[in-house]
């Protein structure tokens, strides 16, 4: 195994790491028990990951490589030791997502162009990388998950990170320092992004049905599946 591939493997395995303690805290935050901590933990650690490899039809690292289950419970265990601390753990939910979402969106390109996928799908093998073990953790848990919210950036920087390790790659800058740096930067522009509350462009009044039919914040639109009256 080359420097660059240890660096890939070590940034990918802090990159479960920090993203399962998300989900921990956000079990512990909704008073879940142990087990559901490790569920959410698992899901964010290992989905996207899990997601990404069956789409390019190779067996998943968290099955090839069982230490790629070691993160989640560490993360479980410690979490459940700290206990009350905790409790306000918002700001730290957010802090360790979008580590991990900077990790994945490098670790998670550089998977997919090592398949031999072109740089356009290693792109959105990145991002789904990057988004798709937090999308899953927030379903699960019930929370309207990041990625669609537009009150802050979630996928650019995904995206960000994604381009910035296809970029490094075709022009042969792809090492262990340059991956350090590009997921520091993927990091960096989600945090920066959620401190100035920079956003996606707004809908136009007639782009969702809600602005015509659900006038109230509180008012829940019915299902769209529901048989008619």
């Amino acid at each position: 195994m080359t420097f660059t591939e240890t660096v890939l493997l070590a940034l990918d395995l802090l990159g479960t790491f920090v993203f399962a303690i998300s989900g921990v805290l956000l079990a512990a935050r909704r008073n879940f028990d142990i087990t559901g901590g490790l569920v959410l933990g698992i899901l964010a650690g290992i989905g996207g990951g899990i997601i990404r490899d069956i789409l390019l039809d190779r067996v998943p690292n968290a099955l090839a490589h069982p230490v790629y289950l070691a993160p989640p419970l560490v993360a479980t265990l410690l979490i459940y030791f700290i206990g009350q601390r905790t409790f306000r753990a918002r700001i730290w939910i957010i802090v360790f997502d979008a580590l991990g979402m900077g990790l994945f969106s490098l670790t998670g390109t550089a998977i997919a162009l090592e398949a031999g996928s072109p740089p356009a799908v290693a792109l959105l093998m990145g991002a789904l990388t990057a988004c798709g073990g937090g999308l899953l953790r927030d379903v699960v848990a019930n929370e309207d998950p990041a990625i669609f919210r537009g009150t802050d950036l979630y996928l650019i920087p995904a995206l960000f990170g994604s381009g910035l390790t296809i970029l490094a790659e075709r022009v042969g800058l792809l090492g262990g320092i340059t991956s350090v740096i590009i997921a520091a930067l993927a990091f960096g522009f989600r945090m920066l992004a959620w401190k100035l509350q920079w956003r996606v462009p707004q809908p136009m009044r007639q782009w969702s049905f809600r602005a015509r039919e659900g006038r109230s914040r509180g008012k829940r639109l019915p299902s769209v599946f529901r048989r008619p009256d």
